[in-house]
């Protein structure tokens, strides 16, 4: 039914006449209800429509419909498993793009700190060569101004005297001169015969040799970002150890890594890992060898017969054709002759991916075992074979690197009652637990702000309950773990600024060493503030950036004085007991004590820091000795401890790893 409307731009009399829209149903060019479908222009139709579409392919309506549903819920079918497809790898590359951007971070925060360190070290030598040169310019001058003041007074002694002697000849001979004449031929005579040093007594030699050249070769190459281009979707495996695997002999498998286009990559360095895993489950030892061209080779020997398996994997993720199986025969032993049979083990790949333990071995630059069993990584100690010079290292665990059992600027260092070493890995954001023998036990930690996670750990103590107290530096608190590393609860929040080093006094309270706000903190274990002391300042009770505390059988607190080159003594209460140490390089000297622990007799054992060093007083701070580190030189060490077995365990953090030492005192 037409709708009448007034125009404004016309008389009363005339009107406009609006159609009604047409509806869904209705047919756009004639109005009329729609009956049928063209299938070739792909639209509804009426009646008055039919006979314009004679010659085209037509349908009645409902059943053109009911087709069209049909094929868009099969769209909608494939469309849903394409996501399914894509939501997996969605997840996969979002935590390769999180931890891609924490390795960035991590890595800036390395650069930051390694230059710091040499600016450090730059600045300690270069204090170190002024200090030289005064002390050197001193006792030269010293000597040659004190011969200089002596030649130029016998030098006006002889020219007064003469002088006189020419006033006393000018006039006439005369008994009343005589006496005075006497003398001053006694004086004259006495002057003459007086033994000064003619021959200068030291020289004037004061010269630098500072050979830069080298150095600034050094520097510019110092560094390099390592990645490759590698993606294990591109990456193959081949060779004969996926072709023929005879009991007790090696096999070889080549693995050549490619970019996301197929291209062959030129260089190492990529992180791949390889395990075999035998038909009950555990893992067959084997080498990764990097090639440094993009290739690598992996070696490995089978001990039996079976169905094995084989996952290669290339940053987490399986190489092309991985995991393989692995159908492995003996040799067939004729009477004369050893010889390997005919029987081949072909390589197909397997319909399961096998989850073993996961042991990830990285292949840069060296040989490696296939599942990540390295020493340097998973803590097997590295016994002594023969150190040019005998000292005391037992053994040393750690490489750089972001693995288990590897570190990045490690600080605080504690023994735990069990015979644990618990080390506080700073830049990797977590804890590391390793036997008394240095073998990998467990780790700790995740990045983040909120309780229970860690952002940079930096001290660490065991509490006689066995609760692990960890002080993080960036969140501001100290966190308190159960002994299987399982959040109970935080200390300090709002009143710590920057807390760097933890210990346990013998009353059970949590000492916290405040680095920014250059205070002693005291807590009981449920958080309530006992004490503090301390401020910033040079004074005998104040601190320049303190590091680390231990507590003495007196329940006595000694403090690690950092920028003032001393170590402190306190009373529980903050009364300052005992100062010692200055800056120096001499014997009971400092450049920036570090890490410190107490042995049953009371001496103090210290970390010093810029000497790169381990000195050891007795509980007057009276210097007494070093531990040899000679064999092996440290290299800014940091957290110290003392084990049940009474060995010294210190962080190593410059050579990032830990070092366990003999203790004879």
């Amino acid at each position: 039914m037409a709708a009448h409307q007034h125009s404004p731009d016309s008389s009363s009399e005339e009107c406009t006449v609006l159609e009604a829209p047409p509806t869904k149903d209705t047919c756009p060019d004639h109005g009329g209800k729609v009956s049928d479908y063209c299938w070739a222009c792909a639209r509804a139709l009426c009646g008055e429509c039919v006979p314009e579409h004679s010659e085209h392919p037509t349908a009645p309506l409902g059943e053109a419909l009911e087709r069209h549903r049909r094929t868009l819920e099969a769209g909608m079918r494939a469309a849903h498993d394409r996501l399914s497809q894509i939501s997996a790898p969605a997840v996969v590359v979002g935590e390769m793009v999180q931890q891609l951007t924490s390795q960035r971070a991590a890595i800036e925060e390395d650069i930051q700190s390694s230059f710091e360190d040499l600016h450090k070290q730059l600045d300690v030598r270069k204090s170190v060569l002024l200090m030289e040169l005064e002390v050197t310019f001193g006792l030269k001058h010293k000597v040659l101004r004190s011969q200089l003041e002596s030649l130029l007074q016998g030098e006006c002694a002889v020219s007064s005297a003469c002088a006189r002697a020419d006033e006393v000849l000018a006039t006439e001979a005369c008994a009343a001169s005589l006496e005075e004449e006497l003398d001053l031929k006694e004086k004259l005579e006495e002057l003459a015969g007086r033994g000064l040093s003619c021959q200068p007594e030291e020289n004037d030699q004061l010269d630098l040799i500072l050979e830069t050249d080298g150095l600034r070769k050094w520097i510019h190459n110092l560094g390099t970002i390592v990645t490759t281009s590698a993606v294990a979707s591109q990456s193959e495996a081949m060779g004969a150890g996926l072709e023929q695997c005879i009991v007790g002999l090696p096999s070889s498998v080549t693995i050549v890594t490619r970019d996301k286009s197929g291209g062959a990559c030129k260089s190492g360095n990529a992180i791949l890992s390889a395990e075999v895993f035998t038909p009950d489950g555990s893992i067959v030892d084997g080498e990764i060898v990097d090639r440094k061209n993009g290739t690598y080779e992996f070696v490995y020997v089978l001990p039996k017969e079976g169905d094995f398996s084989l996952a290669l994997r290339l940053y987490d993720q399986h190489i092309k054709g991985s995991p393989f199986k692995l159908n492995v025969s003996t040799p067939q032993v004729s009477p004369s002759t050893t010889t390997p049979s005919n029987s081949v083990a072909n390589a197909t790949p397997s319909t399961g991916s096998s989850e073993g333990a996961k042991r990830r071995g990285k292949s840069p630059g060296q040989k490696k075992k296939g599942s990540k069993r390295a020493s340097s990584a998973l803590g097997t100690p590295r016994r002594k074979t023969q150190n040019p010079i005998e000292d005391d290292l037992i053994f040393r665990i750690g490489t750089k690197g972001r693995n288990k059992g590897e570190f990045t600027n490690l600080q605080g260092v504690a023994a735990a009652a069990s015979g644990n070493i618990l080390i506080a890995d700073s830049n990797n954001q977590c804890v590391q637990v390793f036997s008394s023998q240095g073998e990998f036990q467990s780790r700790f930690g995740v990045r983040g702000r909120s309780p229970g996670q860690l952002q940079r750990p930096t001290g660490v103590a065991v509490h006689a309950s066995g609760d692990i107290i960890i002080a993080d530096y960036d969140n501001k608190w100290v966190s308190i773990f159960s002994t299987d590393g399982k959040f109970k609860a935080k200390l300090g929040s709002g009143r710590l600024m920057g807390p760097k080093g933890v210990s346990v006094d013998h009353e059970g309270h949590v000492i916290v060493v405040d680095n920014k706000a250059c205070t002693v903190f005291i807590f009981q274990l449920s958080g309530k503030l006992v004490t503090k002391f301390g401020s910033r300042g040079n004074g005998d009770k104040q601190f320049a950036g303190p590091h680390f505390a231990a507590v003495n059988k007196n329940n006595e607190i000694i403090v690690t004085d950092f920028h003032n080159h001393s170590v402190k003594v306190f009373t529980p209460e903050g009364e300052l007991l005992l100062k010692f140490g200055s800056n120096g390089e001499g014997n009971g000297q400092f450049n920036a004590p570090t890490g410190v622990a107490v042995d049953a007799n009371g001496n103090i054992i210290v970390a010093d820091w810029g000497n790169s060093r381990i000195q050891v007083f007795d509980g007057s701070g009276s210097f007494l000795s070093y531990i040899n580190t000679s064999a092996d030189p440290l290299y800014g060490p940091q957290g110290l401890a003392l084990t049940r077995d009474g060995h010294v365990v210190v962080a190593d953090s410059g050579n990032h790893c830990f070092k366990v030492y003999r203790y004879l005192q």
